[in-house]
């Protein structure tokens, strides 16, 4: 009898030991309906999903789906929905809502909460818990992959301000936000994505820049922080922030006082699984002082599994504390139960979304009526965050001629004849980040100083044009506000 209660309080303690592994998970999968396994792993404890633009094809069906989760258990749901360039409700059409960029540059900060409460509401109604968003990076930059965008500005006291801002806007609607990249992703030009950036600033300056708005969001109470997979050597040696104790735990718990849900960027992510791997990634995030891990879109069922083996055996190892499961488990049940309170449901309002872009959009120079135009938008490789989403002028500009083209396989002189006696319009996008693209619309403007350029990036670069305007984003709003100019 003894020893059948000890075997019985051995495969409780197994199976607590399991749930507590699993709760610090955010997984994805693929489809627009959950899968078998992800229910399953609900009942077994799993902290929760991250979705992503292949998950979503409309409003119903991704309310439908998260009501299919929620069916299954008390869960974070989260995505990345920023706004601007980075969209997954609006992946398949872009976002009808500016970017950080576009509202930087109006710096107006009740305009920026009433964007993000919008977006909040639009969440909510999908049944969207957690916004990995907003980006409170400040972007210095110029030549940053990553960020661009994405960042309120390059100077710190905007960026907090607005990135409080933000957080406001998302948390009055009920939805809590995930400020990220913590420490700091602005300095970079490499893509974590891809590899693990440097961010060469001693701990004087990240604390003057990087930590700024990071420090402002957390005396606003976001509910969680997102870690970027950066080596910051002053702070974190040779290892990426998310595997950092010096940056989790003694940086961002102890100096900062942040006690809500720390989230990993996604592990999946080159600068973790070419370093230590993805289990082995998961359980130094841990260890660091992260509580839910996002795993990104990646990793398989199987993966998913071995991560989940590899925690409960560095506990049962002693590589990691239990105590570090628990402490995860119960920062997750309070974000949980503050998610679950009722809140009066922010009303739709999308059309914020273009009275922000129309007054973030700027002319320089004169516009003049079109005649016949041809558009020529000068294509820029997506980056990984952005994924494929749609951008350009076309729907707004019905009656033009659209060509899509690479700087790099098309001759300016064939573009130039076809445009012959007829108004140009030359589109790029971060047209400062790409040689080709400068080259390719130099040439067209030599000889038609007459055209139009219109930069749906950030406007560093800006060529001599008879018109030129500035977009700060390539979301479907900053797309209609630009349109608008041209149609004088």
């Amino acid at each position: 009898m003894v020893e059948f209660s000890a075997r019985s309080r051995a495969k409780s303690g197994d199976r607590e030991l399991h749930r507590l592994a699993a709760g610090t998970l955010l997984v994805a999968f693929q489809g627009t309906s959950v899968p078998g396994w992800v229910l399953r792993e609900l009942d077994g404890g799993l902290g929760g999903v991250t979705l992503f633009g292949f998950n979503v094809a409309d409003a119903d069906q991704l309310a439908a789906l998260t009501g299919r989760l929620r069916g299954a258990a008390d869960l974070v749901i989260s995505l990345d929905e920023e706004g601007g360039d980075v969209t997954r409700l609006a992946y398949h059409t872009g976002s009808p809502y500016p970017g950080n960029a576009a509202l930087g540059a109006v710096d107006d900060v009740e305009l920026t909460q009433a964007v993000y409460r919008s977006i909040a509401g639009d969440l909510a109604r999908c049944g969207v818990n957690l916004d990995m968003a907003p980006d409170a990076d400040v972007n210095t930059a110029d030549d940053n992959p990553v960020i661009g965008t994405r960042a309120f500005g390059n100077d710190p006291a905007l960026v907090a301000r607005h990135t409080v801002a933000a957080v406001r806007g998302l948390q009055s609607a009920g939805v809590a936000a995930c400020v990220k990249h913590f420490p700091g992703h602005g300095a970079t030009q490499q893509d974590s994505h891809l590899e693990i950036p440097l961010v060469d600033a001693d701990l004087d300056l990240l604390r003057a820049r990087e930590l700024v708005p990071f420090k402002a969001a957390i005396e606003a109470g976001t509910m969680a922080l997102m870690t970027a997979h950066v080596q910051v050597p002053a702070l974190t040696g040779t290892a990426p922030a998310t595997l950092s104790p010096a940056a989790v735990t003694g940086l961002l718990r102890e100096e900062l006082g942040f006690d809500g849900v720390v989230v990993t960027d996604a592990l999946d992510m080159h600068a973790i699984t070419k370093s230590v791997g993805l289990p082995g990634g998961a359980v130094l995030s841990l260890a660091a002082g992260s509580d839910l891990l996002c795993l990104g879109p990646l990793p398989t069922y199987d993966d998913v599994r071995e991560i989940i083996g590899r925690i409960v055996q560095a506990v049962q190892d002693g590589d990691l504390p239990l105590a570090r499961l628990e402490q995860a488990a119960d920062r997750v049940a309070r974000l949980r139960a503050w998610a679950n309170v009722p809140r009066q449901a922010a009303p739709a309002a999308a059309a914020i979304g273009l009275t922000a872009a129309r007054r973030a959009v700027s002319l320089y120079g004169a516009a003049t009526p079109l005649v016949n135009a041809l558009v020529v938008e000068v294509e820029t490789p997506p980056t990984i965050a952005v994924g494929e989403v749609p951008w350009g002028l076309a729907p707004w500009l019905p009656d033009a001629e659209i060509l899509r083209v690479k700087p790099e396989t098309v001759a300016a002189e064939s573009i130039l004849e076809r445009a012959g006696g007829r108004s140009l319009v030359i589109v790029v996008k971060d047209a400062h980040r790409s040689q080709a693209s400068r080259t390719f619309v130099t040439s067209l403007l030599t000889l038609r100083p007459d055209a139009t350029v219109v930069e749906m990036g950030l406007p560093i670069w800006r060529p001599t044009a008879a018109a030129y305007i500035a977009t700060y984003g390539a979301a479907r709003a900053n797309a209609q506000a630009a349109a608008e100019l041209l149609v004088v």
